[in-house]
């Protein structure tokens, strides 16, 4: 971890393949700064966060600071530069006075590049801190090896599915062990930072209360057999240990098909064991209650400056994607040089995403955080902030989005990485 001190946390980060210890086997993989995840951040609202990124990597790339709502222009969070191999590129990354706390994170956003940098290990965790301790951060990542350690390319039915690792990661680790006394009370920052696959958790037998998700804190938190993190999503968990040894797990997710074509559905047929809890000794202090969450904002009482609808767009043809297949949003592939949504700086706008499609998509707007008011036909009923908004196949999700404080150029897209770098994102620029 690396804080920031006096409110600036100043780094350097080295993208380069490294050998890295996975259990009994030697991978290489990608990392920064020779390590996977890498290093995590922590931050406070109003800090700076200046980056010095070196990319000894083969091909182009750059860096997303996921969730951060800060500037996507110059040298900040910019999805359109590009830092070719060889090179490196200063951020610096403002964080407003008042900035969301939470669980953020980072990793490569060039496009055509990001699903493959991902996979092979290329994400860190980024923490605004709160008045709470900071907890412990639990990075889940997946990826596929071959017999000699490499990083497995994936086969063409696998791009157009949405790749899922055969191996999954927590903190670059299979299945680790966490140790807790008895009464104890941790913290669990949850990163999703796996390309494709989402992650219903399960911890059987233990007290566990969700603090937030992505952003904040939950206006009425939901029970962890309610909670679905999508590829993006972080989840801020409250575990209040029980004796004994408890797993925690991800059970099967049936995340759509398109009708048995090319490789059929994409559900895991049993639960992946994520990490192990061993809970035993002498027991802990009663811990101290838990602060209020406070008001968490809600704009279902504000009338929108506009209403726009996004449809996720995918079939069969001569498109551009795995397989030949078109991956967009209203029939058009991404292209950098056009504008999709043009938004006026300070407006509150309702977007309806629209996913007629027969696979669930994750819909990721940098920058602007998203208030979910309806969801699966049904009106949301407590304030719930997100920047990453599942959206199940054949179905909708409405959200208002306060398009306040920065302006600027960024993009919306599918996080299913493998669908984005196929197409299936989007550009808008917030002017005033």
């Amino acid at each position: 971890m690396l804080a920031s001190e006096g409110g600036v946390l100043e780094l350097e980060l080295e993208m380069a393949e490294r050998e890295v210890r996975l259990g009994d086997v030697t991978a290489r993989l990608l990392t920064y700064n020779g390590t996977v995840p890498g290093p995590t951040l922590l931050l406070r609202p109003g800090d700076i966060l200046r980056v010095r990124l070196v990319n000894r990597l083969d091909d182009v790339t750059n860096l997303h600071v996921h969730g951060l709502h800060v500037s996507p222009e110059g040298n900040g969070d910019n999805p359109f530069l590009a830092i070719e191999p060889g090179e490196s590129f200063d951020y610096e990354i403002a964080l407003p006075d008042d900035h969301p706390t939470g669980t953020f994170w980072y990793h490569p956003h060039h496009h055509g590049m990001v699903a493959d940098q991902m996979f092979a290990g290329l994400y860190g965790a980024i923490v605004v801190e709160d008045d709470l301790p900071a907890g412990r951060v639990l990075v889940v990542s997946d990826l596929s090896l071959t017999a000699d350690g490499a990083v497995r390319q994936v086969s063409m039915p696998e791009r157009m599915m949405g790749r899922e690792g055969e191996t999954v990661l927590v903190n670059g680790q299979v299945r680790p062990r966490i140790t807790a006394a008895p009464g104890e009370r941790q913290r669990w920052r949850v990163v999703n930072a796996c390309t494709s696959r989402h992650l219903r958790l399960e911890l059987e037998g233990q007290e566990v209360t969700v603090l937030g998700v992505d952003l904040g804190r939950e206006a009425e938190p939901p029970s962890l057999g309610d909670l679905l993190l999508a590829p993006g999503n972080r989840a801020d968990l409250l575990v209040t240990a029980a004796e004994g040894t408890a797993t925690l797990r991800a059970l099967p997710h049936d995340r759509g098909g398109m009708m048995g074509m090319m490789g059929g559905a994409t559900t895991s047929s049993e639960p992946v064991t994520l990490a192990t809890l061993e809970v035993a000794g002498p027991a802990a202090e009663p811990p101290a209650e838990l602060p209020p969450a406070g008001d968490v904002r809600d704009l279902r009482d504000v009338e929108p400056a506009a209403r726009r609808t996004l449809t996720f767009t995918m079939g069969m043809g001569r498109g551009r994607g795995p397989g030949g297949m078109t991956f967009g949003f209203d029939g058009r592939g991404f292209d950098a040089e056009r504008t999709d949504q043009e938004v006026a700086a300070g407006a509150v706008e309702e977007w309806v995403i629209d996913n007629p499609t027969p696979m669930d998509h994750p819909f990721h707007l940098h920058v602007w955080p998203m208030q979910v008011v309806e969801a699966a036909g049904a009106a949301v009923a407590a304030p719930t902030w997100r920047d990453v908004v599942a959206v199940p196949a054949g179905s909708r999700v409405v959200v208002r989005v306060p398009f306040e404080d920065l302006t600027g150029r960024t993009v919306y897209h599918c996080h299913i990485l493998d669908h984005e770098d196929a197409g299936m994102m989007g550009v808008v620029d917030v002017r005033a």
